[in-house]
């Protein structure tokens, strides 16, 4: 059976290609990465032997040429576009045939049918991209007029196109893959020539490290501070550039951020190029990728010599003036001892004058600057620390007396003083009338803090039975007036029950503390 020839190619009539679409195309499918391939070659030997004809070419068309990335029995490796037979069988969607190219109005004055290689007989399977953009075709070419291909031949050249779209589709994407990799290396590559700008740039010294916690990179200011030849403190090496006295502490630190996985922090001495050792703040906080885990470590060390030294130096005269302070507390209670032993009348008073210094005392010392040596265990700033502080002279060895419960608060040295003042006087009237006067008594002290304040409340409890003073109220009762309300700006009441005095006391947040 004769095959049908298209009476009017695509290209005849007039309908135009975006060229630019297919040259993006061609281009996309890296084209010359497939020239004389063994796989397309094979696949024109077969499609000649299965056509019986002498030329068998894959070719694709360009704007200005056509291009054979593979050929059968044919040396010539292009001819211009004008000249192409498959410009003409790419636009349609089947094999095109003819029969004899000298007797087709459209080939007939084609110098590849007058003149070598005599194009008689030509059969083209379009090669159309995935997205339908032509690309060329396979196509068979005989020097003798033919009438047709066999249904065999004209299958197998159609399923042979098909093979010759398979590899172009996986150069298409072995060409993504290889420019998506290399767009991730100069993406990648720019990232890290920037970041190493910034941080040579930066003044503090710029670290990184494996997730394993190696030392692979330094900035120039590292090298600069340390004079260090370039990769000499990599690995663990960098520990050795500090204090021995710091070495093991520093080590233990980093382990366990690395272990764990919290923000690295240390200060540590650091040796300078010139071999004198310098304070350095050490920070590192850990990348982590999607999953969180971490992929790098990056860090800064930051010199803080002449802050460190300022600070100690402050540290030192705060805690000499704290000291004579102190000092001043005790001369004050001794001056209080001695005028008592020259009027012994006056003891009574004497002694409770003396307590209140103590207990202001007490207080001072808890929120005075201390060095890590002398800083109380609690807070400084907390309120739970503090009367802690003022009640240990009257708690029991076997079991507090005084139990304190509720939120903590922060406090300052401001409110220190009448809060010291507050809580001794109720201490020491309980010790004197109220629930510590006997074995069993306790005490119960709330913190209740609120939107408008805090309120502290001062249960007693298992004492003796007490009842409200019918006389004025004494200096004590003035004084817890003059903390409560006077200094600290709040409310205190009193209501005394027979099973024990409870003691409520409203204060503003903003008296606690500055802040």
């Amino acid at each position: 059976m004769r095959d049908i020839v298209p009476a009017a190619p695509a290209a005849a009539s007039g309908w135009r290609i975006d060229e630019a679409v297919r040259a993006e195309a061609l281009v996309a499918h890296d084209i010359e990465s497939l020239r004389d391939t063994s796989g397309l070659t094979r696949i024109t030997d077969f499609a000649a032997a299965l056509c019986e004809a002498p030329v068998a070419l894959v070719s694709l068309v360009e704007e200005r040429r056509q291009t054979f990335l593979a050929r059968t029995g044919l040396d010539a490796t292009e001819t211009p576009r004008e000249t192409s037979f498959c410009a003409f069988a790419m636009l349609g969607d089947a094999v095109m045939i003819v029969p004899d190219a000298s007797l087709d109005p459209r080939f007939a004055d084609n110098p590849l049918v007058t003149g070598a290689p005599h194009i008689r007989f030509y059969a083209g399977a379009p090669l159309i991209s995935d997205e339908g953009v032509p690309l060329g075709s396979l196509c068979v070419i005989d020097s003798r007029p033919r009438e047709g291909l066999t249904p065999l031949q004209h299958q197998g050249l159609a399923t042979l196109a098909e093979a010759v779209m398979a590899r172009l589709r996986d150069s298409r994407g072995a060409a993504s893959w290889r420019e998506t990799e290399n767009a991730t290396h100069r993406a990648l590559t720019e990232s890290h020539n920037r970041f190493r700008v910034l941080a040579d740039a930066m003044p503090q010294m710029v670290w990184s490290t494996l997730p394993d916690g190696y030392h692979d990179y330094y900035n120039a200011r590292w090298y600069e501070f340390t004079g260090m030849p370039e990769g000499s403190t990599d690995g663990e090496e960098w520990n050795g550039m500090f204090h021995p006295d710091d070495q093991a502490h520093a080590w233990e630190t980093w382990r366990r951020s690395l272990e764990t996985g919290e923000p690295y922090q240390i200060e540590y001495r650091l040796r300078r190029a010139d071999g004198a050792y310098r304070w350095t703040l050490g920070r590192a906080l850990p990348l982590r990728d999607e999953w969180g885990k971490i992929i790098r470590w990056f860090g800064t060390c930051t010199d803080i010599h002449e802050q460190k030294e300022a600070s100690e130096e402050r540290e030192i005269i705060a805690q000499e003036l704290s000291h004579r302070i102190k000092n001043i507390f005790a001369v004050i209670s001794g001056l209080v001892g001695f005028a008592a032993r020259a009027n012994p009348e006056m003891k009574g008073i004497a002694e409770d004058l003396r307590e209140r210094i103590t207990a202001l005392g007490r207080a001072h010392d808890f929120v005075r600057p201390h060095s890590a040596r002398s800083r109380p265990s609690a807070a400084q700033n907390s309120l739970h620390g503090l009367l802690d502080e003022l009640f240990r002279p009257y708690q029991a060895a076997d079991a507090p007396r005084i139990m304190i419960s509720g939120a903590d608060i922060e406090i300052d040295d401001r409110s220190a003083t009448p809060l010291a003042l507050l809580f001794h006087e109720l201490a020491t009237n309980a010790t004197k009338y109220g629930a510590l006067a006997g074995d069993h008594g306790r005490i119960a002290v709330t913190i209740a803090p609120s939107d408008a304040g805090v309120a502290l409340t001062w249960v007693e409890s298992g004492g003796p039975r007490v009842s409200e003073p019918v006389s004025a109220p004494g200096f004590g009762s003035q004084l817890m007036e003059l903390s409560a309300v006077r200094q600290l700006g709040g409310t205190l009441t009193r209501d005394w029950r027979p099973e024990g005095l409870i003691v409520n006391i409203e204060i503003p947040r903003s008296a606690f503390s500055r802040r």
